[in-house]
């Protein structure tokens, strides 16, 4: 079987590096669709649903690729706390989320639409925060730019600073749970 040429479908350097792990050949188009958040849906739908809209977005330009989108969240008891619009917001996150345990949520779409076939899934991690005081949140957000970053924070910029323990898929904190997607992809192979 001819593998299929692999499309990234975002932006995000992260998640290209990551990618990469799985040794892959893959080239990347960024997806310009409109994420949603709709009140009615869990985390895990949320991140699915998005993913899904990602890829497609792509994979209408490119329909005999394998297109890949992903989309990841932080939640605080079902609260998404996406990026943050300034360095007040991002503060106001890390306050929110010191101390506490919270979910990243990472969704997943793999789609060949010539080829009518997609497999969807999500991967969550749960993190714990350290408890921080008003110095931990100053110093760690001068070390990094969290307005890139759901949750404003990154686990592997200084992430030791703020994160006491995880549970669950690192690489899935970082934006692509690469365990979950080398099983998704060598299933993907076995049914095409």
């Amino acid at each position: 079987m001819k593998r299929l040429p692999l499309i990234l479908a975002s932006a995000s350097p992260r998640r290209a590096e990551l990618l990469k792990l799985l040794r892959v050949e893959f080239s990347v188009l960024p997806s310009d669709a409109t994420e949603v958040a709709h009140e009615h849906l869990s985390p895990l739908e949320v991140c699915q649903l998005n993913a899904h809209l990602k890829a497609r977005s792509v994979a209408k330009k490119i329909p005999d690729s394998l297109v890949l989108g992903a989309d990841t969240l932080v939640f605080l008891d079902n609260e998404i706390l996406g990026k943050p619009r300034d360095l007040a917001e991002a503060h106001r996150m890390l306050s929110w989320l010191q101390g506490r345990h919270h979910q990243v949520v990472t969704g997943v779409s793999l789609i060949h639409l010539r080829g009518h076939h997609e497999r969807i899934f999500a991967v969550s991690t749960d993190v714990l925060f350290h408890p921080l005081d008003e110095e931990h949140i100053r110093h760690y957000l001068a070390k990094i730019n969290p307005l890139d970053k759901a949750g404003a924070y990154a686990i592997q910029e200084f992430g030791e600073l703020i994160i006491s323990e995880i549970s669950g898929s690192y690489s899935n904190v970082v934006g692509l749970p690469v365990e979950k997607l080398r099983e998704e992809f060598a299933a993907w192979e076995a049914e095409v």
